[in-house]
């Protein structure tokens, strides 16, 4: 049987691991029970199993008939602490809810696992299958990282299903696809005075408001037009009551890019604004900033051939789809910091189902009817990855 043959075949274990886990979702750094039937199904297919005794998720070796490289699928695992609205018969009740798709994503390397698993003897090399903690948290692939578990992978995959894709369709194109994500805190510290004299304080929270705006420019007067890049602030609190000039403001947010010569001059030039309008308006302003996830380039042409020759293989020309680049982000990053790697999209758009909401969204769907070619196309990247000379 052909890789397609038994992606079909699995068809229906792929769907009734999606909807078990789908129904039993767990936040990042917490899947418990996720892990648990992770290891269960894995053992069933006879695949040796590595789960850890101080943290969630678990890696499944399949190892080939001939000596060869080394290829990691990864899939992520934890949930979103979003209330379940879909009205599925699988719908879960806990509170959370796999709004962002992981629960396809396990299903998916589930399926591949047994393909490749039943073909294993014809593999020359092995074949890792991370079930990732924390994508969420923005911090979970380092456990595996910096414990050694990818110390002998060549090459990582991984895939996210989409709803901006067709149901049936794959994005795998070379090039920048998803971007850094960092995230900062800016505390103003002014001096408090009666609402009816501000004169007789230091407002820290116009010098906030002047803050947020100023660091605009940086975007519109700093950064180069052709290069993308975010600066958000999502959150301000401050102030003790309505007649009192503020003494304190806390600020939060993110930042994004594609460059990563952009992304390293954006803490840089948010200091000197943030500081600066401080200092001219009488507070004291300090910046925090945190690294988190880098930008996810495809920018190894061997694993980019790989990606469209294995789609184009199993499912045609037509099966590809171009998608603009995601101001997203994926903790996957870490998984390819010191390693090639191909990060590509599947689909789950379907207007006819009501597979039509965002990901995250408390009403998402997907089609599951078009799953399998997910764990196929994953199977397919494997072997022609280790099979190519």
């Amino acid at each position: 049987m052909t890789i397609k043959d038994l992606a079909k075949k699995y068809e229906n274990y792929i769907i009734e691991q999606r909807r078990f886990l789908h129904g039993i979702p767990e936040l990042s750094l917490n899947e418990i029970n996720t892990t648990k039937k992770l290891v269960e199904e894995l053992e069933k297919m006879g695949i040796e199993t590595i789960h850890f005794p101080d943290y969630n998720g678990c890696i499944g070796i399949i190892r080939g008939g001939k000596p060869g490289k080394t290829i990691m699928l990864r899939a992520d695992i934890d949930a979103l602490p979003v209330v379940e609205k879909t009205g599925l018969s699988f719908a879960s009740t806990n509170g959370n809810m796999h709004a962002c798709g992981h629960d396809t994503h396990m299903a998916v390397q589930l399926g591949a696992a047994k393909i490749l698993n039943d073909i294993r003897h014809e593999l020359p090399g092995t074949v890792k299958l991370l079930f990732q903690s924390g994508e969420e948290a923005g911090i979970g692939s380092h456990y595996y990282v910096e414990n050694g578990y990818l110390d002998d992978v060549d090459a990582v995959y991984g895939a996210h299903v989409w709803s901006g894709i067709e149901a049936g369709k794959f994005n795998l194109e070379p090039g920048e696809r998803m971007a850094s994500c960092d995230t900062f805190k800016i505390i103003v510290e002014g001096v408090s005075s009666h609402g009816s004299a501000p004169n007789l304080g230091n407002d820290a929270l116009y010098a906030a408001a002047s803050i947020v705006m100023n660091i605009q420019s940086f975007m519109s007067r700093r950064n180069n037009p052709l290069e993308a890049a975010v600066v958000t602030v999502g959150t301000i609190n401050g102030g003790q009551r309505f007649n009192i000039v503020a003494n304190e403001v806390e600020m939060e947010g993110t930042t994004r890019a594609f460059n990563k010569k952009v992304r390293n001059s954006i803490e840089g030039e948010l200091r000197k604004i943030i500081e600066n309008t401080a200092e001219a308006l009488g507070v004291k302003a300090t910046l925090e900033y945190n690294y988190l996830t880098h930008p996810i380039t495809n920018e190894d042409e061997l694993l980019n051939k790989i990606a469209h020759n294995a789609a184009v293989k199993l499912f045609g020309e037509d099966s590809l789809v171009s998608m603009e680049k995601v101001m997203g982000a994926e903790d996957y990053c870490h998984l390819v910091a010191d390693r090639p790697g191909f990060f590509g999209f599947f689909g789950c758009y379907n207007e006819k189902i009501g597979a039509v909401h965002n990901n995250h969204s408390e009403y998402f769907l997907v089609d599951e009817s078009t799953l399998y070619m997910g764990a196929a196309l994953a199977a397919q990247f494997a072997y022609d990855y280790l099979t190519e000379k």
